[in-house]
């Protein structure tokens, strides 16, 4: 995949009708001789660059000064059904330290799980609670893009319209890239790759 072909289309998008917020970025990689019943793609992609701001709240045994938290002797203020759903609506995203999962399976699970924002071993458990793993979790959460195949067609958040051309760039070079190595036929499963914003019509790339 060719840098200086993304940031050329990327200049043909911005040069579409501006919107008065800032656009999402996607891309789409549309596949070909791929069984959706029998192959999959579940990655979590952990981008070169920063994706997007997250509220995030964790879970853990004592405050913390850089992330809104709820500690260990506080869950039992949310057996109330409104108070948790409104807690699961407030965040986009759940950390936890390891040791409490169990707790929150129990008491959060059922609200978190559905909506996929239950912590997970891939991204959002804490091994070792401290300052310094929290802000290196949250990092990487502010990077990291979920991928799972539903469908024939991947198409997921890359970045933000009022991201460096550049760096977009390296973002959909590094997911295409993880992605092609992931699929069982490589290059052979690729139909088209295209890239667009949230209000534009999608362009096609050269791959």
């Amino acid at each position: 995949m060719n840098k200086e072909n993304i940031i050329s289309t990327l200049n043909e998008l911005r040069k579409q009708e501006k919107k008065k917020f800032n656009q999402s970025v996607d891309l789409i990689i549309n596949l070909k001789s791929f069984d959706i019943k029998k192959e999959s793609v579940n990655l979590f992609l952990e981008l070169p660059y920063k994706i997007r701001e997250v509220k995030i709240c964790a879970f853990l045994n004592k405050k913390s000064n850089i992330v809104d938290s709820i500690i260990k002797q506080d869950f039992d203020n949310y057996k109330d059904k409104k108070k948790i759903k409104n807690l699961v609506k407030k965040y986009n995203f759940f950390i936890s330290s390891a040791i409490l999962m169990p707790s929150i399976a129990s008491t959060f699970g059922r609200y978190l799980g559905p909506v996929g924002k239950m912590p997970s071993p891939q991204l959002g458990i804490l091994r070792t609670e401290n300052e310094q793993e929290v802000q290196e979790t949250i990092k990487k959460v502010e990077k990291v893009v979920r991928i799972k195949s539903k469908e024939p067609s991947l198409k997921f958040c890359i970045g933000k319209e009022d991201m460096k051309d550049e760096e977009i760039a390296d973002n959909v070079i590094y997911a295409y890239n993880i992605i092609l190595n992931n699929l069982s036929k490589k290059k052979e499963n690729i139909r088209n790759v295209m890239i667009k914003f949230s209000m534009t019509k999608p362009i096609k790339l050269n791959v």
